[in-house]
């Protein structure tokens, strides 16, 4: 059952608005091995493209789907990085500008202790993605989109969270379908009022809804706090939503339906480098198959085995891979595992 129509006489398949950041992780690579060590003693770092709708946008466009991005980058080197990295991957940079005022391009040190222990130093005064206006959100290419994802990072502050509730307004107007992928970042956030008030309100439009449990609890802090993974699903899809997807980490997620099914799916065992990343693989693999019309148990397959081809890597852009290289690692897994390795 097809639980999201897409228009297909769209140029776009997916437009992300959001976050794009710079990432700064230990090097590991045939010449360099930083091996699980404190950030103050790593010496040698490689630079990456960053994230979370930056890296699903370079995701889903390994996957053969057009994508687009709107958001704002910093006026220097860096910025001229991630722009000509889109370009070269195929993704629309034509709403993409440059911050006027000196605003910078947000950085990302990684921490890498072990394969479950990682954290990050985030650098994000005078932030660029932010600085995103009303301005920036053009009619048009909204409507020439089957679907618009929306990174909650961009509700934290003002004048973006403006800007993104503008695209989500501008989505319903024209039938395009929205996808809020929650995205908790606590930097910038005043307090936790604000993330409710906020993501409700994009929550309350979404068609299809991504989060852990920990985001759909600060999301409904003001609307009914504690509930279960099935009463957050019903009250999302009470409003509009026809897929929530909850998260719980190396436990696995389950997606919800409108109709009031429910499928589960649980990682697929790899030796990790590090303990993040793989939310955008996951995301970038379901919307995949959500596109090519899958069963949703085969969407969730496909996004839990991209994520943990994540976590292995040392980049949560760079190595995102293309079908065949998931389905060859699905393959692989259950010829060693076995058929129901990741299904519950």
């Amino acid at each position: 059952m097809k639980y999201v129509e897409f228009d297909d006489s769209r140029t776009f398949d997916l437009v992300l608005l959001g976050r794009v950041a710079i990432d700064f992780n230990p090097a590991y690579n045939e010449q360099v091995k930083e091996e699980f060590k404190p950030l103050k003693k790593v010496h040698m770092f490689e630079k990456f493209v960053g994230g979370s709708p930056a890296n699903i946008a370079v995701g889903v466009t390994r996957h053969g789907m057009k994508a687009g991005f709107i958001g704002k980058v910093s006026d220097d080197q860096f910025g001229e990085y991630v722009v000509d990295y889109f370009n070269d991957q195929g993704i629309d940079t034509s709403q993409i500008s440059k911050c006027e005022n000196g605003e910078k391009l947000g950085l990302t040190f990684t921490e890498m202790l072990s394969p479950k222990e990682s954290s990050i130093l985030m650098y994000r005064n005078c932030i660029a993605d932010l600085q995103l206006h009303v301005d920036d959100i053009k009619e048009e290419y909204i409507k020439d989109t089957k679907a618009i994802l929306i990174s909650g990072t961009a509700l934290a502050k003002s004048p973006s969270r403006e800007a993104a509730i503008k695209a989500v307004m501008l989505a319903k107007k024209n039938n395009t379908k929205i996808i809020f992928d929650i995205d908790f970042r606590e930097y910038n956030w005043k307090n936790s009022d604000e993330i409710s008030i906020y993501y409700s309100i994009v929550a309350k439009e979404a068609d299809i809804i991504m989060g852990s449990r920990e985001e759909f609890d600060l999301t409904e802090k003001l609307i009914l706090p504690g509930m279960s993974d099935e009463e957050s699903a019903a009250l999302w899809e009470s409003y509009n939503a026809k897929i929530v997807v909850i998260k719980h980490g190396m436990k696995g997620s389950t997606a919800y339906t409108f109709d009031k099914q429910k499928f589960s799916i649980k990682p697929f065992p790899v030796e990790a480098r590090k303990g993040f990343g793989g939310g955008d693989g996951y995301g970038s693999g379901f919307l995949y198959g959500l596109y090519q019309g899958w069963d949703i148990i085969d969407c969730l397959e496909f996004g839990s085995a991209e994520a943990s081809m994540m976590v292995r890597s040392n980049n949560c852009s760079e190595s995102l891979p293309e079908p065949e290289a998931v389905h060859a690692f699905i393959k692989a897994e259950k010829e060693q595992y076995g058929e129901m390795i990741a299904r519950v």
